[in-house]
C-alpha cells in the first residue's frame, strides 16, 4: 500500500504531510509516557522485525500480491499506540529514502494511512474486542489477529480517498477497488499478527509489555530478523501489491512514471544492481540493521526523564 510519487495531488501530499509531522510530534512526546529506555532492545527488534516481513509479499486472488503493515502487531509489542505509530513511521522513512519504495512526495500520506490510522484502528479494535471476549490474555492473538485485518481495510479506504480527492481514479471506483483487495490482504495480516503474538506468549514474554520478565536475551530475535530479511525475502511473490494491481486495472499506473523524486541510493527495490539474489539479501539485512540502528536510537531520545 506505498503509494508512489505522483499518485496524490499536490494539496492532498502537503494535507497528509502536515498531518503526519503533527501525528509524529504528539507520539514523541506522549511516548515518553509509555515508553523506557529499558525496552528500547524491543522498538530496535520489533521495527527490524516489521522492515523484514515487509519484503515477503504473499500471493492473494487474482494475480495481487500483499504483505504485512505490521501496525496492530507494533502497538502491542510495544504496548503503546504511540510507539507504534514511531515504529512504522521509522519502517517508512527509511524504505522511502534507502530502498525508493513509496514516493518522497507520498511519504506523509503513506506515513498518515499505516503508521497513524493503521496502527490506532488496530491498537483500539484490539481493546475493544478484549473486552468483548474478556479480556483473557489468552485471547489477545484472536482479538489482534481480528483487528489487525480490519485495519488494513481501514487504511486501504483512506488511501483510496487520498486517491480520489486527487483527481487520480473516481472514488466509485478505487473505493470499492482497495478495499475489497484489502479485505484478503487483511485476512494475511491478521494471521501473520496473531501466530507472532501467539508464539511471543508462549516462548518470549520478555518481548512483550506488562508482567514480563526482564530481556532475556538477542540471538533468537536477531536470527529469526536476519531469515526473514536475507533468505524468505527470496521467494516473496512477485505479483504486484493490491494498491499497484488497482492501479493497472484502473488505468492510473503511469502517473508513477511521470512524477518520480529519487533519492540517489544503491538499493533501489531492495536488490543491489549485478549482484541478483545475493542483493536482495544484502539490502535485506542492511535495511533491518538501520532500522534497528533508527528506532534504538529513538528509544533514547524519548525515554521518560526519570529513566
Amino acid at each position: 500500500m506505498h503509494i508512489p510519487d505522483g499518485f496524490v495531488s499536490v494539496p492532498v501530499a502537503g494535507a497528509t504531510g502536515l498531518a503526519s509531522v503533527a501525528a509524529l510530534f504528539i507520539a514523541f512526546g506522549r511516548s515518553q509516557e509509555a515508553f523506557g529506555i529499558r525496552r528500547a532492545p524491543i522498538l530496535g527488534l520489533t521495527t527490524a522485525f516489521i522492515f523484514a516481513a515487509q519484503m515477503i509479499n504473499f500471493p492473494v486472488a487474482g494475480g495481487t500480491s500483499g504483505h504485512l503493515l505490521g501496525g496492530t502487531l507494533a502497538a502491542i509489542v510495544l504496548g503503546s499506540p504511540w510507539a507504534g505509530t514511531l515504529c512504522i513511521a521509522t519502517v517508512l522513512i527509511i524504505q522511502a529514502v534507502l530502498f525508493a519504495d513509496g514516493g518522497i512526495t507520498a511519504l506523509g500520506a503513506n506515513i498518515l494511512n499505516m503508521a497513524v490510522i493503521g496502527v490506532w484502528v488496530g491498537w483500539v479494535l484490539t481493546q475493544t474486542l478484549q473486552r468483548l471476549l474478556g479480556g483473557s490474555k489468552g485471547r489477545l492473538p484472536l482479538a489482534s489477529g481480528i483487528a489487525a485485518g480490519l485495519s488494513v481495510v481501514v487504511a486501504a479506504i483512506a488511501c483510496a480517498i487520498e486517491l480520489a480527492l486527487s483527481g487520480t481514479a473516481p472514488v466509485a471506483i478505487v473505493l470499492p477497488a482497495m478495499a475489497g483487495v484489502h479485505i484478503l490482504i487483511g485476512i494475511g495480516e491478521g494471521i501473520i499478527t496473531g501466530g507472532v503474538l501467539t508464539y511471543l506468549a508462549t516462548a518470549r514474554p520478555d518481548l512483550l509489555p506488562g508482567e514480563q520478565q526482564e530481556f532475556r536475551g538477542w540471538s533468537i530475535p536477531i536470527v529469526a530478523i536476519f531469515l526473514i530479511a536475507g533468505v524468505l525475502s527470496l521467494f516473496a511473490s512477485a505479483w504486484p501489491d493490491g494498491l499497484e494491481k488497482v492501479a493497472e486495472n484502473t488505468g492510473f499506473i503511469d502517473l508513477a512514471e511521470k512524477v518520480r523524486v529519487s533519492v540517489p541510493t544503491p538499493l533501489a527495490d531492495y536488490s543491489i544492481e549485478g549482484l541478483g539474489p545475493i542483493g536482495t539479501s544484502i539490502a535485506g539485512l542492511v535495511g533491518a540493521a538501520v532500522c534497528f540502528a533508527v528506532a534504538f536510537g529513538i528509544a533514547k531520545v524519548v525515554k521518560p526523564n526519570n529513566a
